[in-house]
């Protein structure tokens, strides 16, 4: 019934939200609006260069993400099955468990805001395997899940261990895109002056392994191969 009332009126989805809280009191179930990352939100993540970045949407499916995030998080993440929800990442796989030193608590955050996730998109069957997936294989979740925990965290700190460059405290920072899209940016930065050297680094690594022999190597080779050729041809 408000919802016809709504589109007759061609309220907006604040419109609509505001209506259901006077005559009823609640927010109703919110519309999601599926879209592709838009140019100027890929734009944004690639502008940050220095600090890892990625696009998660209701469900915490990775949408789009920078080489920072490639570099801090490992080259599969956004991309490989399993490696594609950060959801499942905490909780499925060990590796991902060992390097967040601070587990327990972000994994329970994250219980919390899928919990809260549900109450807009109670019909979403995507969204419902997947609960369904983590209560069965992880104990933690299904424990936590059931004390109805319901949190929506926009920013926070953390700890992660990284092979290459030891601890890194981090702080994360979570942005809505108010385009119905229901899509989050999320952003970490350093903590601390230990954690911008780290992150520097790893990006650094990240980006040698793309670049390949690079331009100096490059030179190098064609000056060994132009010595060669002098040396044949003097030989000759």
């Amino acid at each position: 019934m408000l919802d016809s009332v709504a589109a007759a009126l061609r309220l907006s989805p604040a419109e609509r939200q505001h209506l259901h809280l006077i005559a009823r009191g609640e927010a109703p179930t919110e519309r999601h609006v599926p879209a592709p990352v838009g140019r100027s939100l890929r734009t944004l993540l690639d502008g940050m260069p220095l600090l890892p970045a990625y696009v998660i949407d209701f469900r915490f499916d990775v949408l789009a993400h920078n080489r920072a995030a490639s570099a801090l998080f490992g080259a599969a993440f956004g991309t490989a099955p399993g490696a594609d929800n950060v959801a499942r990442l905490l909780f499925a796989d060990p590796d991902v468990h060992s390097t967040q030193l601070d587990w327990a608590r972000i994994a329970r955050e994250t219980v919390g805001n899928l919990r809260t996730n549900l109450a807009r998109h109670r019909d979403d069957q995507e969204l419902l395997a997947l609960i369904a997936e983590l209560r069965s294989e992880s104990p933690e979740f299904a424990a936590w899940w059931e004390d109805h925990t319901v949190e929506e965290r926009a920013h926070g700190s953390k700890r992660i261990r990284h092979d290459l460059v030891g601890e890194l405290a981090v702080c994360y920072d979570t942005m809505a895109a108010l385009d119905g899209s229901d899509q989050w940016l999320v952003v970490v930065t350093p903590a601390d002056a230990t954690a911008e050297q780290g992150l520097r680094t790893l990006i650094a690594a990240r980006t040698r392994s793309l670049a390949g022999p690079g331009l100096s190597s490059i030179v190098a080779q064609r000056r060994s191969a132009g010595v060669a050729r002098r040396a044949a041809s003097v030989g000759d």
